[in-house]
């Protein structure tokens, strides 16, 4: 049975343009070329690559969240200004992101809303940061989605070294709501999260419930209930850091991120604010996205959310390892599965509002 796409338009609110925003500590003075010059060679050392065009894509040059930080640190060093982290997303090639620092002296507030992939007609797929709050770990997987499809990442506050991090699960639900209402001021609200944001995207779900407003899709990606795990002894971290090595077959985020103090008091702020959250029974359906094993620590059926959910809880596992989901080729196992439950949320929220009407 077809259905009346129309009905799926989605609007945003007039005027809400969060990844226009950019908080810069001093105009950057130097000329045109100069600044294209400086950029590309920055982007060489960082990537390893002998040149790089001013159209190329960071990303697609091998870009991640850690060479991210680090690419900012040696920005604002060279250029004595602050740029805000999305606006890597908005401006990925070398060309796009000189013109950045050139309109840089505006000092605006940063938003945690990060469109990734803004355009498309459907309702907009709200994704909460995970651990290390950042929200490049989404960008494959807003790609694999159907390019109709809003995708916006919610990233933590304090990456940018300027402001402290948020300490608790709640405050963060609240901040990131905020943002999402400038964009989408009424529901049904499709929201997830991989890890510690997906008990961040469950947070949120209770406070619009809370606030009278219908949540249409919470989908959680590797998530466990945190409270339930024990304070980490030292076998315990080694042991779990060894595990995450032996799936992801490299070393591991923690060290890879080691550069960046702000990234690293973002990390510990996520997981402490995780692990002190215990969760309450939620009206309505869960939809657990799930690696086919997890690791050791994390196994344990208590670490589960299958009473959480009153209105059922869908377990969809997916034929993947930790640290696998969301990373090439294996983000198009999890994109084909949030596509159909996203396709069925949708079309069951309009046609709820159709029989209300």
């Amino acid at each position: 049975m077809e259905t009346d796409t129309t009905t799926n338009e989605f609007h945003p609110q007039q005027g809400a343009t969060p990844a226009d925003t950019l908080s810069v500590s001093a105009a950057c003075p130097d000329t045109h070329d100069d600044i294209d010059s400086r950029l590309s060679h920055i982007w060489q050392e960082l990537l390893g690559i002998d040149s790089v065009g001013l159209d190329e894509n960071y990303f697609d040059l091998g870009g991640d969240s850690a060479l991210t930080i680090q690419l900012f640190a040696q920005v604002e060093k060279a250029f004595k200004v602050k740029v805000p982290l999305p606006m890597l997303f908005e401006a990925p090639t070398v060309r796009e992101f000189a013109g950045v620092l050139r309109r840089a002296g505006a000092d605006q507030a940063v938003s945690s809303l990060v469109p990734l992939q803004p355009s498309g007609l459907r309702p907009p797929f709200f994704c909460v940061h995970g651990l290390e709050g950042d929200v490049s770990i989404y960008r494959d997987l807003s790609r694999h989605l159907s390019p109709d499809q809003p995708f916006y990442g919610l990233q933590s506050r304090g990456l940018d070294g300027k402001v402290p991090p948020l300490t608790t699960i709640q405050d963060m639900a609240a901040l990131y709501l905020t943002e999402v209402r400038k964009l989408q001021p009424h529901g049904p609200y499709f929201l997830g999260g991989h890890s510690v944001g997906g008990t961040i995207a469950l947070e949120m779900a209770q406070q619009l419930q809370r606030s009278g407003e219908v949540v249409g899709l919470l989908a959680l990606f590797d998530t466990i209930n945190s409270s339930k795990v024990p304070p980490p002894s030292v076998l315990n971290k080694a042991y779990y850091l060894l595990q995450r090595w032996k799936f992801s077959r490299g070393t591991p985020s923690d060290g890879a991120i080691s550069e960046s103090s702000a990234l690293r008091q973002v990390l510990e702020a996520n997981r402490r604010a995780c692990s002190q959250y215990v969760p309450h029974s939620y009206a309505g359906t869960i939809t657990d996205f799930c690696s086919l094993k997890q690791s050791g620590l994390f196994a344990k059926k208590e670490m589960q959310r299958e009473l959480l959910a009153q209105g059922g809880q869908e377990i969809i596992t997916l034929p993947v390892h930790p640290t696998q989901m969301l990373k090439v080729p294996f983000v198009k196992h999890l994109a084909a599965a949030l596509s159909k439950s996203l396709d069925m949320a949708i079309s069951k929220s309009e046609i709820c509002r159709t029989q209300l009407d």
